[in-house]
């Protein structure tokens, strides 16, 4: 698949909660070939921070060449984005990774489960699933960002570390609680979550893939600077390991291990 650094234009952005920002950009090179739960490499003007930022896509809108990230300011490249403007430029590349294969949910009972900023992926992987969805997504707190986004294209169920809102815990006890059952999962989150997931899903026989969050460095496969241990030898380095942002970010859970 074919990637692209452009310059896009920044449409809107807006803070939807504490540290979390929603920015549309126009991007239409990219547009053209983005898929759910691929990802975009955000730079820097700031010449000091020459590393790009890995920023999930959380939407796509095709009539309008345009693309929506939904990103936690974590340090001084995501401050930088938050301060940006409507009708700034802001240079970026795409679309990155593999993202969900789409083709696996169709007619099938299907959970998407997101944990804090693992969540944006599953806006956009809702809307083009032919399946029967349940997002399934967890929040420290009462701050539930995307929750109509996510209500539009499927059942939302919420797990709250702090039991503010629905179920008080995590997304593996939201399951439990709500007796909820599938035949196929795909998830994004932090490593304990999706190691959660991996286990339940094997003990469970149920299809699982998981999209895998890393710091990264080039986002294209050349430095080796995000890599996940797998179950079988990499072609590129001939060790057991996985390119997390070249051969992820989703991977079938049953090829990695946690």
């Amino acid at each position: 698949m074919a990637k692209v650094k452009m310059t896009g234009r920044i449409l809107s952005q807006e803070k939807i909660a504490t540290e979390i920002y929603s920015m549309w950009i126009e991007a239409a090179e990219i547009v053209k070939e983005a898929k759910p739960g691929q990802f975009i490499s955000v730079y820097c003007r700031d010449n000091s921070r020459i590393l790009p930022r890995p920023i999930s896509i959380c939407e796509i809108d095709r009539e309008k060449g345009a693309l929506r990230i939904v990103y936690r300011v974590a340090g001084k490249g995501t401050d930088e984005f938050s301060r940006m403007k409507a009708g700034e430029d802001l240079d970026v590349m795409g679309p990155l990774g593999n993202g969900f294969p789409m083709e696996v949910v169709k007619g099938k009972k299907v959970f998407l489960m997101g944990g804090g900023i693992g969540v944006p992926p599953m806006v956009q992987t809702a809307k083009e699933a032919d399946a029967d969805v349940t997002v399934i997504a967890g929040y420290r707190n009462s701050e539930i960002f995307l929750k109509e986004e996510l209500s539009e294209n499927s059942s939302l169920v919420v797990a709250t570390e702090d039991g503010s809102v629905g179920t008080k815990g995590n997304v593996m006890d939201a399951i439990r609680e709500n007796a909820l059952e599938a035949e196929v999962i795909f998830a994004c989150g932090p490593t304990p979550m999706l190691r959660a997931i991996k286990n339940y899903a094997e003990e469970n026989s149920i299809l699982c893939y998981i999209s895998m969050e890393e710091k990264m460095a080039c986002g294209i496969g050349a430095c080796l600077a995000c890599v996940c241990k797998s179950k079988e030898k990499d072609s590129h380095s001939h060790v057991h390991n996985k390119r997390i942002c070249k051969d992820g970010p989703v991977f079938l859970s049953t090829e990695v291990e946690l």
